[in-house]
C-alpha cells in the first residue's frame, strides 16, 4: 500500500508497476529514501526546498509600496505647509489620499488572497521514495537529500544527482542552449531544468535558497523587477517626471508670489500647493492598480490563473495566436481508434493479435510516459493484451528532434513514432496507406522493426528484383541486416474541443491569426484545424523542410499549419513573428512547446499538460478549457482601454496646472486656484467619473502607443483649460476684479471643460455612460450650492459670471478645433507615407546643410 494523499495516476501506476527493476542504486540496493524521522530532523534544521525568494509581494511589500511612496511624502509636507499657515480647508485632498492608500492595499491584499488560494492548487509536486514508499507531495515540502522520481514533463524542483535510471534533460531557461541533455547514474541535475524524456531516480543535494535556480532568482530580482507591460511603463515614466518637475516649479511659485508679487506667506503657500496637487496624478496609480487587482479577481473565478500580471494587457495587444494542436484544439486525451497492419510488412506470421502483443510488450518496457504512450497502454490494458516473452536489451526513450522512441529485444530491435522520421527517404513506400487515415484528421504512428528488411521473392521474378538491401539474391522470405522494415500503424484519434470552432470564429472576428504548430504530421494537423473551423487551415508546410531561420521568416507569413515542428523551431516561429512587428501569444501543454512560450510576448499553459510547462506560463488555464481564451482576451481589453480612457482624465489636470504654472511664472501673476478647488475638480470630473468609466465593458483591440493615445484625448482639454483659465485671468485683473472671483470663475471653467472630455470619451453613450454624467454633475452641483466654503466657491460679481459664460462657449469652440487638429496632426504622422516624406526632407536638409 502507498502513501499517497490521492490515487495515483496513470503515469504514476506506471512507474509503480513497471519499473520496479530500477529501483536499485548503483550497489545494487533497493532505493528506500530517507525515515519519516530524518525527514523531520531536516525540516527542524530548515533543509526544506521553501524559498524566500518569490516574484509576488508579501503583505508587508504591498502595505509598504501603497505607504511609503514619493508623492504621499510629498503630500505630507504640503499638509504640513498648510497646517502651518492655518489653512486648513485646503486640506480636502487628505481623505482622497487616504481613500486611495487604502483601498490599494485592500484591493491588492485581496488579489493576493485568490492568487495564493489557486496557485496552491496549480503548486508542483514531485514523487519522493521516503520510508521505502512513494508519496506524491508539494515540491517545496521536499527536504535536503530526498530521493524523488523524475519523467517526462516534470521539471526539476532542486538540484539533485541522478542515482538510478537515465533522463533526457532541457537546460534552455537557465543556459540558452536547447540541446537535450543526457543523464544518467552520476550526473549532476540543475533545478530549473525540465525533464524531455526518459526516468530516473535522483537525490536532492541543493534545495530551497540554495539551490542553482533561487540563486538565478534572486540575481534577477536584485537587477530590478524585470520587464513591465507598456502601460506601466508609460505609467512609471510619468509619474518619475513630474515627480521631477514638482519640486522646482514648486520653489519658483512660491518665490514669485511671495517676493515679487508681495503675497503674505499664506496665500504663497496656498498657491503653490493648488499647482503641485494639480500636478500630481494621485489617482491615476489607484486606478491601475484596482483595476488590475479587480480583473486578476473576475479571471481567478473563471479558472485562469496569472503568473505574471503584464500577460493581462499583452492578451489585450495580441495580433497572432500560436497553437498546438494536442490539448489545445483537441481534448488532452488520446485514444487509440485502429491498429493496422501494413501492406508493406515482411513477417508473415504478423497479424493484429501479434501485433497488439508486440505493443504490449513494448509499451511495458519504453520510458515515456507522454500523451501518446499512455493511450496506446490505455488500449493493452482495456483490451486485455497479455504481454509476451520477449527479453529486453535496452531502450531508447522518444525525444522531440528523433520524434520514435527504440526498444532492442533479443528478438530484434523496434522503432515507434513518425512514420517520415522512422523511414525517411523511403518514406513514400507507405505514405498512400497512411494519407488514408491522415486525411480524416487521426493521427499515424509507425511501427517498425529496425535492423532488418524482409524481401519477397517469387519464383516468376527476375532475380534482379530479388536482392536484398546489401546486394545479396534472397530467395522466398528473408531477414536482411541494416533496413527498415514496417510492421504496422497505431491509429490515433483527439476529439476536437466543443467551444473550439467558436473559439477561433471569435479571434477571426477581432483580427487574431492563429498559427497551428505541432509536431503531428502536417495533413493530419491541417485536416483537424479545417474541422476545427481555423480560417487559412489548408495553407501547411511541413517544417522539416525549413531548413533555416530564412525559410521560416518566409513561411510564418505564407502558412497558417505548421506540421513535424521541433522545440527548436516553435521557438524561431515566434521570434519570426516577432520580428515581423506582431505581438505574440503561445499556448502549449507540453515540454516541447517551453522554448516558444518564454519567447513569446503572452504564454498560456494548460493545467492538464506538462507540470514544467504550467511552471514557465504567464496564464494557466486551470481547468484547461481554451475556450476560456476569448474571456481572458476580453478583460485584458477592458483593463487597459478602460485605464487608458480614464488615464486621460488625469492628464488632462496634470497638462493644465504644468502650463498654468509656466503662464503664471511667465506673466508674473500668483497661481489663481486654491487647493480645495482643484480637489473639488478632481474628484468629479477626474476621479470619480474615471473609476466608474473603469468598470465599463470594452471589447475594442488595443491599438497603438498608450502614452501617445492618452496625450491625444487629453491635450485638446488641457490646452482649453489653460487658454481659457489664463484669459481669465488677465481679463480679471484688466477689471480688477477680486482674487477670489476670479479663483471661483475658475473652478467653473475647468469643470465646464471638463464635463467636455468626459461626453468626448464616453462616445458612444449608453445608460451607464448618461448615469455617470449625471451622477458627477449634480454631485459637483451639491458641492457648489452647499459645501461653497469647503471648497472655496464664493458668490461671483455679475461681471465676473458674465465673463465665465463667454468663456464657457468660446472653450466649447476652442475644445472642438483643438480636437479636429490634433486629431488631424496624428493622422498625418500617423500616415506611413507622410513619415516617409518627413525623413527624406531631414536627410535632404542635412545633406544640403
Amino acid at each position: 500500500m502507498h502513501n499517497i494523499c490521492r490515487p495515483y495516476t496513470q503515469e504514476e501506476v506506471f512507474y509503480l508497476d513497471t519499473n520496479s527493476e530500477s529501483n536499485l542504486d548503483t550497489r545494487g540496493v533497493p532505493i528506500m529514501g530517507l525515515t519519516s524521522e530524518e525527514v523531520r530532523k531536516r525540516i527542524d534544521n530548515g533543509q526544506t526546498n521553501h524559498t524566500d525568494i518569490s516574484t509576488q509581494k508579501t503583505v508587508g511589500q504591498i502595505v509598504k509600496s501603497n505607504l511609503l511612496t514619493y508623492f504621499n511624502l510629498i503630500f505630507l509636507i504640503l499638509t504640513v505647509l498648510l497646517c502651518i499657515v492655518g489653512s486648513f480647508r485646503n486640506l480636502t485632498f487628505l481623505p482622497v489620499i487616504i481613500g486611495n492608500t487604502v483601498i490599494g492595499i485592500f484591493q491588492e491584499l485581496r488579489a493576493k488572497k485568490t492568487l495564493d488560494k489557486m496557485s496552491m492548487l496549480n503548486a508542483p509536486h514531485s514523487i519522493v521514495v521516503r520510508d521505502g514508499e512513494q508519496q506524491k507531495i508539494q515540491s517545496e515540502e521536499l527536504v535536503k537529500d530526498d530521493i524523488i522520481i523524475l519523467s517526462a514533463g516534470n521539471q526539476i524542483c532542486a538540484d539533485a544527482t541522478v542515482l538510478s535510471g537515465s533522463i533526457s534533460v532541457n537546460e534552455a531557461l537557465l543556459t540558452g542552449e536547447s540541446d537535450e541533455i543526457k543523464k544518467k547514474s552520476g550526473d549532476r541535475l540543475m533545478s530549473g531544468s525540465f525533464v524531455v524524456s526518459g526516468q530516473c531516480y535522483a537525490k536532492l543535494d541543493k534545495v530551497g535558497n540554495e539551490s542553482y535556480i533561487s540563486q538565478l532568482t534572486a540575481q534577477a530580482k536584485a537587477m530590478g523587477d524585470g520587464e513591465q507591460s507598456e502601460m506601466i511603463r508609460y505609467i512609471n515614466k510619468l509619474v518619475k517626471w513630474v515627480g521631477i518637475i514638482i519640486i522646482p516649479v514648486g520653489i519658483i511659485l512660491f518665490c514669485q508670489a511671495y517676493i515679487m508679487n508681495g503675497e503674505t506667506f499664506k496665500k504663497s503657500v496656498v498657491s503653490m500647493v493648488a499647482a503641485v496637487l494639480g500636478m500630481i496624478p494621485e489617482g491615476l496609480y489607484l486606478l491601475t492598480t484596482v483595476a488590475l487587482a479587480l480583473s486578476t479577481i473576475r479571471l481567478a473565478k473563471k479558472q485562469v490563473l496569472l503568473h505574471d500580471m503584464k500577460s493581462i494587457e499583452t492578451l489585450a495587444r495580441v495580433d497572432v495566436l500560436c497553437v498546438d494542436k494536442t490539448g489545445t484544439i483537441t481534448e488532452p486525451g488520446m485514444q487509440v481508434t485502429e491498429l493496422v497492419i501494413s501492406g508493406r510488412c515482411g513477417d508473415a506470421e504478423m497479424d493484429k493479435r501479434a501485433f497488439a502483443h508486440l505493443l504490449a510488450d513494448y509499451s511495458a518496457v519504453i520510458e515515456d510516459n507522454n500523451a501518446t504512450m499512455e493511450a496506446i497502454r490505455s488500449y493493452v490494458a482495456k483490451n486485455e493484451i497479455e504481454k509476451g516473452s520477449r527479453t529486453l536489451l535496452k531502450t531508447q526513450p522518444f525525444t522531440s528532434a528523433n520524434k520514435y522512441s527504440k526498444v532492442s529485444f533479443v528478438e530484434g530491435d523496434y522503432m515507434l513514432g513518425a512514420p517520415e522520421f522512422i523511414m525517411k527517404d523511403r518514406y513514400e513506400e507507405i505514405s498512400e496507406e497512411i494519407e488514408e487515415y491522415q486525411s480524416k484528421g487521426y493521427r499515424v504512428l509507425l511501427m517498425a522493426e529496425s535492423g532488418v528488411s524482409y524481401i519477397e521473392n517469387n519464383d516468376d521474378k527476375d532475380a534482379d528484383d530479388s536482392k536484398n538491401i546489401n546486394g545479396e539474391n534472397s530467395i522466398g522470405s528473408v531477414r536482411s541486416l541494416g533496413g527498415i522494415s514496417p510492421i504496422g500503424y497505431i491509429v490515433l484519434s483527439n476529439p476536437i474541443r466543443e467551444n473550439a470552432e467558436s473559439t477561433f470564429t471569435y479571434f477571426k472576428e477581432q483580427g487574431v491569426a492563429i498559427k497551428v504548430i505541432s509536431g503531428d504530421n502536417p495533413a493530419t494537423v491541417s485536416e483537424v484545424a479545417k474541422r476545427a473551423g481555423i480560417d487559412g487551415a489548408e495553407n501547411y508546410v511541413d517544417a522539416s523542410t525549413l531548413a533555416s531561420e530564412k525559410d521560416i521568416t518566409e513561411a510564418v507569413g505564407k502558412y497558417t499549419v505548421f506540421g513535424r515542428v521541433t522545440p527548436k523551431q516553435k521557438q524561431l516561429i515566434v521570434r519570426a513573428l516577432q520580428k515581423q512587428k506582431h505581438t505574440v501569444a503561445m499556448t502549449g501543454d507540453g515540454v516541447n512547446d517551453i522554448l516558444a512560450m518564454k519567447d513569446a510576448d503572452c504564454s498560456i499553459a494548460m493545467a492538464s499538460g506538462s507540470e514544467a510547462a504550467a511552471q514557465a506560463a504567464q496564464t494557466v488555464l486551470l481547468d484547461s478549457d481554451f475556450g476560456r481564451m476569448p474571456y481572458v482576451v476580453f478583460e485584458g481589453r477592458q483593463v487597459v482601454n478602460n485605464i487608458q480612457r480614464s488615464a486621460s482624465l488625469f492628464l488632462v489636470k496634470n497638462i493644465f496646472s504644468l502650463l498654468m504654472a509656466i503662464f503664471s511664472a511667465i506673466f508674473a501673476i500668483t497661481y489663481p486656484l486654491e487647493p480645495s478647488q482643484i480637489s473639488l475638480i478632481s474628484m468629479f470630473t477626474i476621479g470619480l467619473p474615471g473609476f466608474l468609466l473603469a468598470l465599463e465593458p470594452n471589447r475594442n483591440r488595443i491599438e497603438g502607443n498608450f502614452m501617445v493615445n492618452v496625450m491625444l484625448k487629453a491635450l485638446p482639454a488641457g490646452l482649453t483649460d489653460v487658454l481659457s483659465v489664463g484669459a481669465l485671468v488677465i481679463c480679471g485683473q484688466v477689471f480688477n476684479l477680486p482674487s477670489e472671483d476670479i479663483a471661483t470663475a475658475g473652478t467653473m471653467l475647468l469643470a465646464v471643460v471638463g464635463f467636455m472630455i468626459i461626453i468626448k470619451i464616453s462616445h458612444p453613450f449608453n445608460k451607464m455612460k448618461y448615469g455617470v454624467l449625471i451622477i458627477n454633475i449634480v454631485g459637483l452641483l451639491f458641492c457648489g450650492l452647499f459645501l461653497g466654503r469647503l471648497f472655496a466657491i464664493e458668490s461671483i460679481s455679475n461681471i465676473c459670471f458674465l465673463l465665465m459664460v463667454v468663456f464657457a462657449f468660446a472653450a466649447e469652440s476652442m475644445f472642438r478645433y483643438l480636437t479636429l487638429f490634433v486629431e488631424k496632426l496624428s493622422s498625418f504622422f500617423g500616415d506611413e507615407k507622410n513619415r516617409r516624406k518627413i525623413r527624406r526632407k531631414i536627410r535632404k536638409y542635412n545633406i544640403f546643410k
